[in-house]
């Protein structure tokens, strides 16, 4: 089932918030939530990541209803991209070199700020380009 487009762009704000944060501060905490949200965002989609429950229960009763949908496994990649990104900004806060960290906190965050401020999905885009890959090779 299509999902509202307006979901995954919610959460990408939120996100973008968040690794904003973590990089002002150094907060492996905060780091570890949105590790977290996006590791539930890529295990049961968007519409069940924390960000997609706030959309649903509180966002999205107070908008009209969607105009636009797309398919939830684009949005799914793209947390799972997000994830990996994530854990490794996560490994370089706990464990060290401290710019894996950043660098890999900063990669998310480009990412996160493309989606909530365009409407871009680059790791959607990355699912899509990875699909047309496999099924050429075929």
């Amino acid at each position: 089932m299509d999902i509202d487009v307006r979901g995954p762009r919610f959460g990408a704000v939120l996100t973008t918030l968040v690794l904003a944060v973590v990089l002002i501060t150094g907060s492996a905490w905060l780091l570890a939530w949105q590790t977290l949200a996006f590791a539930l965002g890529a295990a049961g989609g968007v519409a069940r990541s924390p960000y997609g429950w706030l959309f649903r229960t509180a966002v999205r009763p107070r908008l009209g209803p969607p105009t636009e949908f797309e398919a939830p496994e684009p949005p799914r990649f793209a947390q799972a991209v997000g994830l990996l990104f994530a854990g490794l900004g996560l490994v370089g806060y706990g464990l060290g070199p401290e710019w894996l960290g950043l660098a890999a906190t900063g990669a998310a965050l480009a990412a996160a700020f493309l989606n909530a401020a365009f409407g871009y999905c680059l790791g959607c885009e990355m699912y899509l380009l990875v699909r047309r890959v496999t099924v050429r090779t075929q």
